[in-house]
């Protein structure tokens, strides 16, 4: 059983040492009279430097606290979670860029990300590889520019290269202060539209066996991985067998259907039936009969700057994709401890993509699923008994409660170094023994657990569900418009329609667009139509007031006229005010934790996805701290 560790690092939410309670009050209380900068007014490299300052005092820490068990379980999922739907990108981009890109290109671009940002970012739980939409990315530009002629690896280098300039212009401009309008509704849109992905992804690997014997094999064996895969994740968080048993089930079940299913098709008759395995190629050579530099200077010059607006478009998607991967990844279920930083990770991507485009590898960002999925398998938890008066259902009930995540660089590191090892010689055998009807049925598995967290999935259970055996105290009861749950996610299936089929034509290589406006939709037209307490409920902010400090606070984070009173006002509500749901806000969940007052819980259907602590007045100082970060 993990113990649990203590953080071995400055706590970043006491006083400086020997400041009192009177002065720090003090100090809070002249920061809220300053007054705010002019949005034009941008004081370059302050939120780059500033999230540096706070995240160095823990990097040490970050190392030392990875002597823990959970690290072992979460490495060893993160590298097949990782690994596995890579490899099935591969063979999309495989097959729809005439094998421009492969096996070990994706490898190898996984494994920048995960050195590069395992050991100098501010953020380390951020798995960071080869995403669906970029996939996307990639063969809708191979579309675009093959017929006119153009060299297209050394036009996706300069696309990575214009890419490096305005990555890089965002992070010195403090352009993340802008996540603090990035709530749980674009985040929720863009996880569906993720989710869908990878079932499309899993159809589309079947699709080409035809209708033979190898396809009904390959079927068959897809929906037995998705099968197996899903009932070791639920017997995980079940009451059935000891502790022991169901987290090894938890922790090793996806990754040991994958093994068996390798070999369980060389069985019996199944053995004269010919699958599609993985193509690879020879270790540490591109897929292409070229060198690792791509010859960056075979194209003319007017495709340089045509590369240009494609560069806009990348940085839109990475900008939002890699920041949302970083915000659900610390998101408010999770009780961190230690600070984050947006500005310097931004400023890492924009590197990791001017390398990758130099050496002709797909542009790696922040995984979603994976990187919730990497907090989620650190987090230490213990099994506590329900005392919850409103709910007289599930009283005396246990349940699992979350005590701290183990936050360190190690896992990502190792499952990059574990990545790396894959592309040698040996292993780019085993590989090929895999065949691609187990890659679609991980694909299966993946979607529907990115499915079944997602905010989107959980109000329609809740609006399906019959009303006499929905718990009592569940936050959507506080809404007295029903109406107002069905219109909001209606919106969200919209958006997330509409975003998935731009993806299906060919004007697909835009969809960053759309997804980003999803934002100023959210801030800008939906206060037109709900009230701020039915905001407040649900759409909430994504990540704790902590982890959002690095940014300046969270939009929306007030529930009820008053807070959103304050706001307005150029200050916060008082944080000393209790919330609807009894919780204290402007307190975040790591506060709450220690002092054995969370606002959140795991309990079923309820406890994932939508958050438990109710929505109170941004912490003091929001504010301020965004006029110091711009």
């Amino acid at each position: 059983m993990a113990t649990a560790t203590k953080t071995s690092g400055p706590d970043p939410r006491s006083p400086a040492p020997g400041a009192s309670a009177m002065d720090h009050r003090s100090t809070m209380s002249s920061e809220r009279t300053r007054p705010a900068s002019r949005w034009w007014k941008i004081h370059f490299f302050r939120g780059i430097i500033n999230d540096i300052r706070r995240r160095a005092p823990f990097y040490w820490s970050d190392w030392l606290d990875a002597w823990d068990y959970r690290v072992i379980p979460a490495t060893v999922y993160m590298y097949f979670a990782n690994i596995l739907p890579a490899l099935a990108f591969s063979l999309d981009m495989f097959t729809k860029t005439n094998m421009q890109y492969g096996v070990n290109e994706v490898l190898l671009a996984s494994v920048l990300g995960a050195v590069v940002f395992s050991i100098i970012a501010c953020q380390p739980l951020v798995i960071v590889g080869v995403t669906g939409p970029i996939t996307v990315f990639n063969y809708t530009v191979y579309d675009i520019i093959t017929p006119l002629g153009t060299n297209y690896l050394a036009f996706m280098c300069w696309i990575g290269l214009w890419a490096v300039v305005l990555h890089w212009i965002l992070a010195i401009t403090n352009s993340c202060n802008w996540l603090k309008y990035v709530t749980r509704f674009p985040c929720d849109i863009f996880g569906f539209y993720v989710a869908f992905i990878y079932l499309q992804k899993g159809i589309q690997v079947l699709e080409r066996f035809g209708y033979g014997a190898p396809f009904y094999l390959s079927l068959s064996v897809a929906l037995l991985v998705f099968a197996i895969a899903y009932i070791c994740s639920e017997l995980g968080s079940s009451a059935l067998f000891r502790h022991p048993v169901r987290v090894f089930l938890k922790d090793y079940g996806t990754p040991l259907t994958v093994v068996f299913f390798t070999g369980f098709v060389h069985l019996g008759r199944m053995k004269s039936v010919e699958l599609e395995k993985l193509p690879t190629t020879r270790p540490f050579f591109p897929t292409a009969d070229r060198p690792w530099l791509v010859q960056l200077w075979d194209i003319e010059v007017r495709e340089v700057f045509l590369a240009l607006p494609f560069a806009v478009l990348l940085t839109i998607l990475f900008w939002f994709d890699h920041n949302v991967s970083s915000l659900i990844a610390q998101g408010t279920e999770f009780p961190l401890r230690k600070p984050a930083g947006f500005h310097w990770d931004i400023f890492l991507l924009g590197l990791t993509t001017g390398v990758a485009g130099i050496l002709g590898l797909p542009f790696p960002n922040g995984l979603i699923p994976q990187a919730p999925f990497h907090t989620t398998s650190l987090c230490v938890t213990k099994v506590e008994v329900d005392a919850d008066e409103n709910n007289p259902e599930s009283k005396g009930h246990s349940i699992y409660k979350r005590t701290h995540v183990v936050e360190q660089r190690l896992s990502n590191l190792a499952q990059g170094l574990l990545t790396l090892g894959t592309a040698t010689g040996p292993l780019l055998i085993v590989l090929h023994l895999i065949p691609q009807a187990v890659l679609a049925g991980l694909f299966f598995i993946m979607g529907y657990q990115a499915i079944e967290a997602n905010g989107i999935t959980l109000k329609l259970l809740y609006l399906l569900r019959d009303k006499n055996l929905t718990a009592t105290n569940h936050p959507l009861n506080r809404i007295q418009r029903r109406g107002a749950i069905w219109a909001f996610v209606i919106i969200e299936l919209v958006g997330f329609g509409a975003t998935f089929a731009i993806t299906q034509t060919i004007a697909a290589v835009g969809f960053p667009v759309f997804i980003f406006a999803l934002i100023p939709v959210r801030v800008l037209l939906m206060p037109r139509f709900f009230t701020a307490q039915e905001l407040g409920i649900l759409d909430e902010p994504t990540a704790s007031p902590f982890t959002m400090e690095s940014v300046g606070g969270a939009y929306g984070a007030g529930d009820g006229d008053e807070a959103d009173d304050g706001r307005r006002n150029g200050g916060s509500a008082d944080s000393n005010e209790t919330s609807s749901g009894g919780v204290e806000t402007g307190k975040s969940e790591e506060r709450l934790a220690e002092e054995g007052r969370t606002g959140f819980f795991e309990k079923g259907e309820e406890g994932q996805g939508l958050n438990r602590r109710t929505i109170g007045g941004q912490t003091l100082g929001d504010e301020e701290r965004q006029s110091d970060l711009t």
